[in-house]
């Protein structure tokens, strides 16, 4: 007859179960801290250089952007520099009946202060709200030229979105080049130590996840 005070015995197999549930809560917490610490230089992805019809600035993160693409047309690297037009805040502005130049007015000033001439400027139109409009109106600039490829220029952070809707929406219309600001701060290795870079990588994590989803999420009108 078993003593009352004797520990429980142990059902067969379940101490194995134990420790493979063990092991399992461990590896996914090694997997988490592991995609933590790298998930900013998994994110900067850049293309090797070469010549192309034009050098396309993403908008915002002004004036990192533009100094780059002058930058590149100094080297030689294209005939052009192609500036998108973003809607907003314009529009919003307009309707209040304030002036408002535009991103594409501010950032063609600083492409001329670093030597490029206003004659090598091209603004792209229909109006964009978001980088996946952008993709669009460069695609479709490119798609009547003869020479087929172009640089895009945006933000470190930025790029591995960029090269994922450029291979999304501009399939077969040509081949986008995608490469960072070398002047951007952002710091890949250690992007959680500053507010701006830990929100770069979470808008930049949740832009993917959407962009894999098929974009089913929209700019709020």
């Amino acid at each position: 007859m078993a003593n009352p005070q004797d520990p429980p015995l142990e059902v067969p197999g379940r101490s194995w179960m134990r420790k493979i549930l063990w092991l399992l809560v461990c590896g996914i917490i090694l997997f988490g801290a592991i995609a933590f610490l790298e998930v900013g230089k998994w994110l900067v992805v850049e293309d090797p250089l070469s010549q192309c019809r034009a050098i396309a600035v993403l908008s915002g993160s002004m004036p990192l952007r533009a100094i780059e693409a002058a930058k590149l047309y100094r080297q030689g690297y294209a005939p052009e520099v192609w500036l998108t037009h973003s809607a907003e805040p314009g529009a919003t502005l307009e309707a209040m009946g304030i002036p408002f130049a535009g991103e594409d007015y501010y950032n063609a000033r600083i492409l001329i202060h670093e030597g490029v001439p206003q004659g090598a400027i091209r603004i792209l139109e229909p109006p964009i709200v978001n980088t996946a409009d952008e993709i669009k109106v460069i695609a479709s600039a490119l798609s009547g030229e003869q020479e087929r490829s172009v640089i895009i220029v945006t933000t470190k952070a930025h790029t591995r979105r960029t090269r994922l809707l450029w291979g999304r929406l501009a399939a077969g219309r040509g081949r986008g080049i995608v490469r960072a600001a070398s002047g951007d701060a952002f710091e890949p290795e250690h992007w959680w130590r500053t507010t701006g870079d830990a929100l770069d990588v979470v808008r930049e994590v949740l832009g993917l996840m959407n962009a894999w989803a098929g974009l089913p999420l929209r700019p709020a009108q």
